[in-house]
């Protein structure tokens, strides 16, 4: 395509985002270029704007526009329940479902030898700063259902284990609506590994 330098390289921009490939790039391009006015110049100046103003909360790891975050500072929150999530989308997936009212601690990643990712790449500091402080009954690793995050959580509830609090992991499992015979092994293992009495 002559002349279209710059439409390549704002599609080749878009195509690396997750969940867009090049096909979806180029629809998403053109639609912002049929109304620049409206569309482009407005998202271009929220871009700017936001990768200006967006940093990492210290005392969690989430993102935000202050430091700490609206969640640490927010006093209807539980702060004697921290839950532990790999990455900030999770954090902001268990946000969306409204199902933890206490704090988060983002980690950044899991324990992973093959990608060269150990104790020192994980950001737990805080976590334990904050437990020392006092106030922390219980910590819930709601990593998810990997090698990697098994052997994070193993490693975690033994970092914990000398400092007096409740450790809990989150149920891994059937999803709701998934048919047994569609899953594989280690969901199905886990399933039954995290059952629970009924009565």
């Amino acid at each position: 395509m002559n002349g279209t330098t710059e439409i390549e390289q704002l599609i080749t921009m878009f195509a690396r985002l997750p969940g867009l490939g090049p096909r979806s790039a180029r629809r998403a391009v053109l639609n912002l270029l049929r109304q620049p006015e409206a569309r482009m110049l407005p998202l271009a100046r929220q871009i700017e704007r936001t990768a200006q103003s967006v940093r990492t909360c210290t005392q969690c790891g989430n993102l935000d526009t202050v430091d700490p975050c609206h969640l640490c500072t927010d006093p209807l929150r539980d702060g004697s329940v921290v839950c532990v999530v790999e990455t900030v989308g999770d954090l902001w997936a268990l946000e969306r479902a409204t199902v933890h009212r206490g704090l988060y601690q983002v980690l950044g990643g899991t324990l992973s030898a093959l990608a060269g990712f150990g104790p020192d790449d994980l950001n737990v500091q805080p976590l334990m700063r904050r437990i020392e402080a006092g106030g922390v009954s219980e910590v819930i690793l709601a990593l998810g259902a990997t090698v990697e995050g098994a052997t994070t959580a193993h490693w975690l509830q033994e970092k914990l284990s000398v400092y007096g609090v409740s450790v809990s992991r989150v149920g891994h499992g059937v999803p709701m609506g998934g048919a047994l015979d569609g899953l594989d092994d280690g969901t199905l293992a886990a399933a039954l590994m995290a059952r629970r009495s009924l009565g």
